[in-house]
Order: structure tokens, then sequence, then C-alpha cells
């Protein structure tokens, strides 16, 4: 090739990246309004702007940056274009970070021009995650990562969430992230290729695992992307250098048994691991059994989710045996799964190993009333502080109701209660509200709904409700409670009506449970004379 053509091709390249078309500037102008508008973690520390300010700043700052990036291409005309269209993005993200914790105009600034930039060096957090979920390719990637390109930035944390990558945004990032990887420690991949073909995805996140391979992250969010067992061996590279990470999001990924084996045989070292959330993975008690490996192996968690993830008796009672090697646990989420009877009563005997346990979330686990006096009685003797209890839908009787009502009556820091869709009825309903009637008063929301509750145990919840202050929902809803005790009920919380849930499952003429529905509150009251007299002597041990 020839002087003569690589100059016309040099040109012709040159012409291509600057200037953007009107239309490239334009987009740019909706997607910084956009950002300006959308609720974040800024917006609630500064204010969020209106649809009108905001477009009038994102006007500003795009040409601000347009002109700043012709200026340095005017002085290299010969140039391919790219470094302008690097100090255009980079230009446009300063200005508009400057915008977002200026905040809203007063009428003394309004007519003020923005303040001066921020510098790179103040920056920490590079996100890209706002705005509409799209494809990126090879154009938008060199415009949307130009600020990391910038000699001496301090980004430390990286979110490139809900934009899908292609190969050619791939080529792009990857040595970005290359020449940045050793100043990260909090990375966030999730739902980044999604849309994508099986073949193209794994070439991505071979991409992105080999240029980050080698960083120190103590954040790891890989979640939303249908791993797989393929999926998780592609990013080898990347969870093999990690020794230091702090938490682990592998949720909605297709986490298999054979993917959980990976997940184990990848990662060389949990022990600093706090936060580990599997939610909605295909798992099975195969799949449990190698998860619970990396938990025994985890002694500093503290938050630790696996709901849904399709486990039964022999995977939960792994996971419980190996949860008792985190006593510094404070979240426990095992929520939709077929855990059973005997794994319910196996969590019971690790539960004294948690004292600092705060959010308890165990529905839907098919415990019945014997996994849930177990585990009702383990928390009696632990866990002070518990701010949350769910055991909905677990086919937990009126049985049970002492023992869940002794436990409850201890914890007095409780917000959130949860016993819906189990089957307390009117009996189990009242000892529930009885150990709620003394203190609590941090309660913020009690869910009692579908439990085939009548009259007699909506009034007695109704009335705990209407003297704590501070009850945002009362859900009673999906019950038998008849027109009469609704109108109590209403008549009770009068002054407060709107911390009653909706009523529009209710069945007022639902079967009967008690033949002397004739008679069922004065039957009712004297069947709890002694379990109420026994949960008052255990309230005060």
């Amino acid at each position: 090739m020839d002087s003569t053509t690589e100059t016309l091709q040099h040109h012709s390249l040159s012409v291509k990246l600057w200037p953007p078309s009107q239309s490239t500037r334009l987009m740019l102008v909706q997607r910084m309004t956009k950002n300006l508008t959308t609720p974040s973690i800024f917006s609630r520390k500064y204010g969020l702007l209106s649809k009108e300010e905001a477009e009038e700043d994102a006007k500003q700052i795009e040409e601000l940056a347009f002109a700043a990036a012709n200026q340095h291409y005017e002085k290299e005309p010969d140039g391919d274009g790219s470094s302008s269209v690097q100090i255009y993005a980079k230009e446009s993200s300063k200005l508009m970070l400057e915008v977002i914790k200026r905040g809203p105009r007063t009428k003394e600034d309004g007519e003020e021009m923005i303040a001066e930039k921020a510098t790179a060096a103040s920056q920490t957090v590079f996100d890209i995650s706002g705005g509409q979920r799209g494809f990126i390719e090879e154009e938008e990637a060199r415009l949307l990562l130009g600020p990391l390109t910038e000699p001496g930035n301090s980004y430390t944390r990286i979110c490139f969430s809900n934009k899908s990558f292609g190969l050619g945004a791939s080529r792009v990032a990857a040595p970005i992230l290359r020449l940045i990887k050793d100043q990260l420690t909090e990375v966030d991949l999730s739902d980044f290729i999604a849309g994508r073909p099986e073949e193209e995805a794994l070439e991505v996140i071979n991409m992105f695992s080999s240029a980050l391979e080698g960083s120190q992250l103590r954040y790891l969010n890989l979640s939303h992307n249908a791993l797989g067992e393929k999926g998780v061996r592609a990013f080898g590279a990347l969870l093999k250098s990690q020794n230091n990470l702090e938490e682990l999001h592998l949720m909605n990924d297709g986490i298999s048994e054979e993917a959980a084996q990976a997940i184990l045989e990848l990662i060389p070292s949990t022990e600093k691991l706090k936060v580990l959330h599997f939610h909605n993975n295909m798992t099975g008690d195969e799949g449990a059994v190698a998860i619970s490996e990396i938990v025994k192996h985890s002694p500093a968690l503290e938050d630790f989710r696996c709901s849904s993830t399709r486990i039964g008796a022999e995977g939960g009672i792994a996971l419980a045996k190996a949860l008792g090697q985190c006593t510094h646990l404070k979240k426990l989420d095992l929520r939709d799964n077929m855990f059973g009877v005997e794994a319910g009563v196996a969590l019971s005997e690790v539960l004294p190993a948690f004292p600092d346990l705060t959010e308890v979330y165990l529905s839907y686990l098919n415990l019945e009333d014997e996994g849930a006096e177990a585990l009702a009685s383990a928390l009696k003797e632990c866990a002070p502080s518990l701010e949350v209890l769910d055991l909905a839908g677990n086919d937990i009787t009126a049985k049970a109701a002492s023992s869940l009502a002794a436990c409850i009556a201890l914890k007095q820091f409780l917000t959130k209660l949860n016993l819906a869709e189990n089957e307390l009825q009117d009996e189990g309903a009242i000892l529930i509200g009885k150990s709620l009637e003394e203190g609590h008063g941090q309660l913020i929301e009690i869910d009692l709904s579908t439990n085939s509750m009548k009259r007699a145990g909506a009034r007695l919840l109704a009335q705990v409700a209407v003297n704590k202050p501070g009850l945002k929902m009362l859900n009673i809803n999906g019950n038998f409670i008849p027109d009469e005790g609704i109108d109590e009920v209403k008549e009770i919380l009068k002054h407060s009506l709107d911390m009653l849930g909706p009523l529009d499952e209710n069945d007022p003429e639902g079967e009967d449970y008690d033949d002397g529905a004739e008679e069922e509150d004065a039957d009712i009251r004297n069947d709890l004379d002694s379990k109420l007299k026994e949960l008052h002597i255990n309230k005060e041990e």
C-alpha cells in the first residue's frame, strides 16, 4: 500500500469518527436528560432535577463537551478523531456528575452556569446502567467508556449492568479494563450479555474475564446472565484470581449442580466473604452440597441468600450444617425451597450459633408444625435483635402457635412479622396477637393473611395494631371474616384505616372449621386461657 492510499484511508477514518453526526449528539442529550431525571443514590442525596431543567443542563453539557473535543480535533487535523471522541465522552461525564451533585437550581443561582468541573480524581464510581436496557456495540462503547481511559482516573467501582455487550463493544472494553483492573475493587457485570447467542455470549465473557484476571475485588456481581456451567467456566480466569472477595452475587444465573461445582472449584478462597447470594437458580440437592462447601469455608459470612433454588431435604440439611460455621450471620434467606420438616429441624440446631441475626426469611419451606416449633424454640434463645421474621406458607396450624408466640413475645425489635398462608385459624391468630401486645414499638408490618381466620382473630389483631403508632400495614386479607367482623375491625381502626390492607380476597362465607360457630368467641377464649397464662410466664423469663 503506497503513502497516498494510506493518507486517503486515514483521512476517511477521521471523518467517520469526528465530528459526530447531529443524531449522535441529540442521542447523547436525550440519554443525559434521562439519567439526570432518573432516581438514584445521588438524587436521594442531592435532589432530582425536573425534566425541563435536566434537558437544559444536558444541552449545555453537550455543547461544552463538543466545543472542547472539537478544539482538540482542530489542533490535530490529521488524527483519526478517536482522541476527540474520548474527550467528548470524558467532558460530558464530568459535567453531568457536577450537575447531579449540584442538584436542582434555586432561584438565586438559576442563571449561573454549570459549576466548576469536577476532576477525574474525585470520581470513584463509573456506572452506565441507567436508562433503558439496550445493546451496546463498538461505536457506543467507545463513547460510553471514554472516561475510563483518562490517565490518572480514580474509578474503583464499575457497573456495566443493564447493557448487553456484543463482540465489537467487548473488543473496546477489554483493553480498557485491562488498563484499570489493578485499581478496581468492585465490578458489576450483571445482565451484560442479555439477548446474545450462546456462542457470542461465551466469547464476550471470556474477553471480560481475561481482561479482569488478577484484579483484587471485594465485590463481584455476575447475576442475571443465565451462565450455567459453561458461563461459570468462561469466567474461570477472573474467578481463579479472586482471594479477597467480600460480596459475591450469582442470582438468576442457571446455577445447576454442575455450575455450583464449578464455582466451588474455581474460587480459591472465600475466607473474607460476607455476602453470598444464590437466589433463583436450579441448584437442587447436589448443587446445594457444593454450595454448602463454599459456605463452610466462609466464616465471615453475614448475609446468605439461597432462595428459590429447588433444594430439598438433603441439600437443606447440608446447608444447615455448613451454616453452623458462620457465627457472624445477620441475614438468612432460604425462602421457596423444599426443605421439609427434617431440614427445618436441622436448621434449628444451628440457629443458636447466630447471636447477631436480624433478618430470617424461611417462608415456603414445607416446615409444618414440627419444623416451625423447632425453629421458634431455637430463635427464642438467640437473636435478641431480630427485626424480620418470615414463616409464611409453611402449613403451620394453631398447634405450633404457642411456641411461635413465646418466641415473638421476646423479639422487641421486630419490624416485620409474616405468617401469611398458614392455617393458624382464630386460636393461633389470637395467640400471636397477644404476643405482640406488650412493647414491639418498632413494628411496621403484620401479615396474617390467608390463615382461615374469622371474627375473633381479626378483632384481636386490630386491637393490637391500633396501639402500634409506627405500624404501616396490617394484612388480614384472604381469611373468613364475616361482614360484621370487618365492620368491627374498621371501627377499631377508624382513626388509622390507612394501615389496614386490602380485603378484596376475604371470604365472609368461608367454610366453618368449628361446628360451634355460633359460640366461637367464647369457646376460643376458654380454650386459650391456659395457653395465654403459659405465654405470660414465658415472657417474664
